[in-house]
């Protein structure tokens, strides 16, 4: 990740303290609380407002929504005490986004797998429960947005305080702003469908582009290395979207060779920085797909245009003028001092390191540039 969001703090926030309240104060008390009722629910009148409207209203998400949270408290009746403890932990853990992005050796972390263990049909319920709170067929009805908000509003607060346009998570692609009519997806940074708890919980969802949500991320999980035949998956570090100690990311190019037309991926070396995040940065690029994305870039269309830029500074004003062009040392100059400023706009971190390659290799000594100006 290139760069941390600022955590928005929004209305919506409310509706992962609902479920809260019904995994703690419902739920781990039924053993001891009796037969189900709306009673249990007294001690958070919004909740319980939300609850009697579903319970007596006519919509299919809010009957869905009574009765899961009614049947999972069925199965929670018949827990003992120290099985009732392990969920809390579970709870905890996957709420603890900082810690486990941390590989915190406290943290309890809990997948539907691991649940399904021991609480087979328990691990259904909640996967059928968490999976469809982040929902607009639930969320947008009348009784629990009058309490929570909506979406929207929350990205538009978000996009407001996060005023970057760059998906932090690639660098680049851009992200619909404050002035669109749209918005981008919420991406679950640990995907709903693997992780129970979390799925309404916004320091769990962050806006990233189609690319990186859709096309490289899918339903990865970051927090556990990939699936292989030869080893089992193990827990890895990763970034916190919303870490307020984020150390930026140093990224050098190395190319192997001159001819960047026929040059391949393969003969272009990526190096990431700082050492300090190194297992973060590794996690990072497997999950998003880094460094083939990067490599494309460069060895398609915008590489060469900024190849192209380096040329027409160096030639354009010797040809109508007569006097001596921009070299490209002081072409190189003026990219780090943009990229300094802002190093994401125009892919001004990759176009650096990028010329700083093409130098290295001697593509700016005379006679060696090879790509033609259009």
């Amino acid at each position: 990740m290139l760069f941390a969001y600022t955590y928005v703090p929004h209305q919506m926030e409310r509706m992962h303290r609902f479920i809260n309240f019904i995994v703690y104060q419902v739920w781990c008390r039924a053993p001891k609380a009796g037969a189900f009722s709306l009673d249990l629910f007294d001690a958070n009148p919004p909740l319980k407002e939300v609850m009697t409207s579903f319970a007596y209203g006519d919509t299919q998400a809010g009957d869905r929504f009574y009765a899961q949270v009614q049947a999972i408290y069925e199965s929670f009746s018949g827990l003992p005490r120290r099985e009732i403890a392990q969920f809390k932990r579970w709870h905890q853990g996957n709420n603890s986004l900082e810690d486990l992005c941390a590989n915190g050796p406290r943290v309890h972390l809990a997948r539907y797998v691991d649940i399904a263990a021991s609480h087979p049909v328990l691990s259904e319920q909640l996967a059928d429960f968490f999976k469809g709170l982040y929902s607009d067929s639930l969320l947008s009805l009348a009784a629990l947005r009058d309490k929570i908000g909506d979406i929207t509003s929350h990205y538009k607060a978000f996009v407001r305080k996060n005023n970057g346009d760059k998906c932090p998570f690639c660098g680049i692609s851009d992200l619909l702003g404050e002035y669109h009519s749209r918005r981008e997806a919420y991406d679950h940074y640990l995907p709903k469908a693997i992780y129970p708890f979390n799925s309404i919980n916004f320091r769990n969802l962050v806006p990233a582009c189609h690319h990186c949500n859709s096309s490289y991320k899918t339903s990865k999980d970051p927090a556990f290395t990939p699936k292989d035949p030869t080893r089992a998956a193990t827990r890895r570090k990763v970034f916190f979207p919303f870490s307020k100690a984020h150390p930026g990311i140093d990224i050098k190019v190395t190319l192997t060779r001159v001819d960047l037309q026929t040059m391949t991926p393969a003969e272009v070396d990526l190096s990431f920085g700082p050492a300090g995040v190194a297992d973060q940065i590794e996690t990072w690029k497997d999950v998003y797909g880094i460094e083939e994305r990067y490599r494309a870039k460069l060895l398609g269309v915008d590489g060469t245009a900024w190849l192209v830029e380096v040329l027409d500074e160096w030639r354009w004003n010797e040809k109508s003028t007569g006097a001596e062009g921009k070299p490209p040392e002081k072409y190189l100059q003026d990219v780090s001092r943009h990229t300094q400023k802002s190093p994401y706009a125009n892919g001004n971190f990759l176009k650096h390191s990028f010329l700083q390659a093409c130098k290295a290799v001697g593509l700016f000594d005379a006679g060696k540039l090879g790509v033609a100006a259009p």
